[in-house]
């Protein structure tokens, strides 16, 4: 997985006082939780837009004024209500022995017959939770479409999870083909549809 570095200075004040002079300053207060003591640093607003404006995911290299540095992931981070400037964020100390759960991005490839024959791709889960040694997350979770036909889906169950594992159940769909109006009949497709194919088919047709 791409990693992101974050240079940062190790906060000695952690009062509301201190907090406060920080965000003025354009800094962000942050919190390392994972390893024997929480870290508490900040740095420049700026240094994590990499890190949060984005859809893919990456693991931090925190890197301190101090000399110490810290391998951790996201935990959690707080917007300001009105600006959306961001106020907090917690990260989560990572080690090379210790599984770890994070929400991995879900990239679609390949065309779909389904679609090709008018239907439409619903995405049911743009992200999915894994569990995993930091050096086994990746970067994204690959879902070939190119063989879903309308009507068809692609559960967690489906797909390989070698080095990692899915924190959901087998049955979760990632993504379907569902009918539309302009939809047309596969000539290539199983006699067999599913219940739920056919009653979408026979609703657009009374339509």
């Amino acid at each position: 997985m791409k990693s992101i570095t974050i240079n940062g200075s190790q906060r000695e004040s952690v009062g509301k006082k201190a907090t406060k002079a920080l965000r003025n300053a354009g800094q962000v207060p942050c919190v390392l939780y994972g390893g024997d003591n929480p870290v508490h640093f900040s740095a420049p607003e700026l240094a994590f837009s990499k890190l949060v404006y984005t859809p893919n995911a990456h693991t931090v290299v925190i890197s301190l004024d101090n000399g110490e540095t810290f391998n951790a992931v996201l935990q959690d981070i707080q917007f300001h209500p009105v600006t959306d400037a961001i106020l907090h964020i917690d990260f989560y100390q990572l080690f090379e022995n210790k599984e770890i759960a994070l929400d991995i991005p879900v990239n679609l490839v390949g065309n779909s017959r389904g679609v090709k024959n008018g239907g439409v791709l619903r995405r049911n889960n743009r992200k999915l939770r894994v569990k995993a040694l930091p050096a086994n997350l990746p970067d994204f979770i690959e879902v070939d479409i190119t063989p879903l036909k309308i009507g068809g889906k692609v559960y967690v169950g489906d797909l390989p999870s070698d080095d990692y594992k899915f924190l959901h159940p087998d049955n979760t769909v990632v993504c379907q083909v569902r009918t539309s109006r302009t939809a047309v009949a596969d000539e290539d497709d199983d006699e067999e549809t599913t219940e739920e194919g056919a009653e979408a088919a026979a609703e657009a047709t009374q339509e």
